[in-house]
């Protein structure tokens, strides 16, 4: 049975996870163009799931690694963690006040299951933020867990699942949504306030040095 502080852990972990995933990218605009042509989805999700999945584990075996040798470096990595995820949180603010929209064309020919894997494979793992994010960050934040961070990234994990499933196989669903402007500037508010929330946990989890 999983306690509070293992629940607590696997939602931040959800979260993080969501709140750095859920934005207008190279990605998300694949697999949502994926989800409206009805062509390979399930590769396509599979791929971009199981990815962040590796990368987010990992992370957390890395970091984990490194910060049990030098536990004065969790404080450093909570106030590190909390200024990155308020520049986020503040350009997922910018976002909100100037929203985008997000609708690839669903129409043309069809293209091969490798040609699709392949381009997937590289939007994911040739994204330079991808190891920021991922790796880095949610690693890092996973380490500050301590027994827990598995859970947290259990968390993370899941989130990542979830949403590349939603935009998949949602896709058809979620298209008069997101070609309006005002869905996104929903999101990225909701995304704007979450990652502020976390900093805010992370300033108070570096003071107290827990």
């Amino acid at each position: 049975m999983l306690t509070t502080p293992a629940l607590l852990a696997v939602a931040s972990g959800l979260a993080l996870g969501l709140g750095l995933i859920v934005a207008i990218g190279a990605q998300n605009a694949f697999v949502l163009r994926q989800g409206l042509r009805v062509e390979h989805v399930a590769a396509v999700v599979a791929v971009c799931a199981l990815s962040d999945l590796a990368l987010i584990f990992a992370g957390v075996l890395g970091a984990g690694a490194a910060l049990s040798r030098v536990p004065w470096l969790i404080p450093v990595v909570c106030f590190a963690g909390a200024a990155f995820l308020l520049c986020y949180g503040v350009l997922a603010a910018r976002r909100a006040l100037r929203p985008g929209a997000l609708l690839p064309d669903a129409a043309g020919a069809r293209t091969g299951l490798a040609v699709t894997v392949g381009t997937c494979l590289a939007l994911t793992w040739l994204n330079p933020h991808v190891y920021l994010d991922t790796v880095v960050l949610l690693g890092s934040m996973a380490s500050t867990y301590g027994e827990h961070r598995w859970e947290f990234a259990a968390g993370a994990g899941l989130g990542s699942t979830l949403w590349f499933t939603g935009l998949g196989y949602g896709a058809r669903l979620l298209r008069p949504v997101f070609a309006r402007p005002a869905a996104w500037r929903v999101l990225d508010g909701v995304i704007a306030v979450v990652m502020s929330a976390l900093a805010v946990s992370l300033v108070v989890r570096g003071v107290s040095g827990a």
